[in-house]
């Protein structure tokens, strides 16, 4: 019994001493994983357990409240409430998740350079950081599109730039604050490259913090998305987007609540998910007490 439980036991006691196992054993952990789990297979398997094309228009049936047929109800063209929302999550997480992983890559790219070169090349990237760190990203991202035009590229572009100042700054202290440590100096001496100390030691030990920010910068960019698509600025029709559905339920916000309610709720959900979730994940890494350590 003891030889044949062994494996299992050592699977279970692995796991729970691994990242995955510290975030999802915990019960904040565990439902939110589960949740945004579960979530990232709806919209990737959208096109296929949908109950209606996202398209499909029946006026005949337009405004009708949750029933048996549809169970979200429908909106002003009849179509299907639960299937676009199902829809509007490919939407959101694919604009959200790739804004938030260019803004990512350079950032860490900027600061790691500012912060590990200095001079002047640090103090120009610090004052554009600080330039764009003193406006709202939705007014930053509000611009841009403007300028740009609407759509879903340029709409992962104005995300991308607007939330690329926190991640530069935090890269920037990080690295800072690592530059200096005995075993950099070492390395130096024994003849590395600058690359080779910033791509194997540097941003490796900075990369934590910046991407459990980068985690919780993702239900901050489902926001914004869903603000731009609200204002008609983000995914145009008939591409479904949680906040272009919640701006055409406006209208009828008294008459047909559920076409504003559901995609809103959807939006709140996913949110608060994943802050639940980026807040285990920084229990579990202990990202708090190495800051006031650092």
């Amino acid at each position: 019994m003891t030889a044949a439980t062994a494996p299992h036991d050592h699977f279970w006691l692995t796991f729970r001493r691994s990242l995955a196992g510290k975030v999802l054993l915990t019960p904040k952990g565990g439902v939110a994983g589960a949740y945004l789990l579960v979530l990232v297979l709806i919209a990737l398997t959208a096109p296929w357990i949908t109950p209606y094309p996202f398209d499909q228009q029946a006026l005949p049936l337009a405004n009708r409240p949750p029933s048996l047929a549809n169970w979200l109800g429908t909106d002003e063209f009849g179509r299907d409430v639960l299937s676009r929302i199902m829809y509007g999550a490919r939407t959101s997480l694919s604009v959200s998740v790739t804004a938030i992983s260019v803004s990512v890559l350079v950032g860490m790219a900027l600061g790691a350079a500012a912060g590990y070169f200095g001079g002047m090349f640090d103090r120009g990237v610090t004052a554009a950081v600080d330039l764009s760190w003193s406006f709202p990203e939705i007014l930053i991202a509000l611009i841009l599109v403007a300028i740009i035009g609407p759509g879903l590229h340029s709409t992962m572009l104005a995300i991308a730039i607007a939330y690329l100042a926190q991640f530069t700054r935090l890269t920037r202290a990080q690295i800072m604050g690592l530059k200096g440590e005995t075993y950099i100096e070492a390395t130096l001496s024994l003849g590395a490259s600058h690359g080779h100390v910033v791509f194997r030691h540097l941003m490796p030990n900075a990369l934590a913090p910046v991407i459990v920010c980068g985690m919780l910068a993702t239900g901050d960019a489902i926001i914004l998305e869903a603000t731009l698509g609200f204002f008609g600025l983000g995914a145009q029709p008939p591409v479904p987007s949680w906040g272009a559905m919640m701006s055409s339920g406006s209208a009828l916000i008294f008459t047909a609540p559920w076409i504003i309610v559901f995609p809103g709720l959807a939006v709140a959900i996913t949110v608060v998910m994943i802050n639940l979730f980026g807040d285990a994940l920084i229990r579990a890494l202990d990202i708090r007490a190495n800051l006031r350590e650092g």
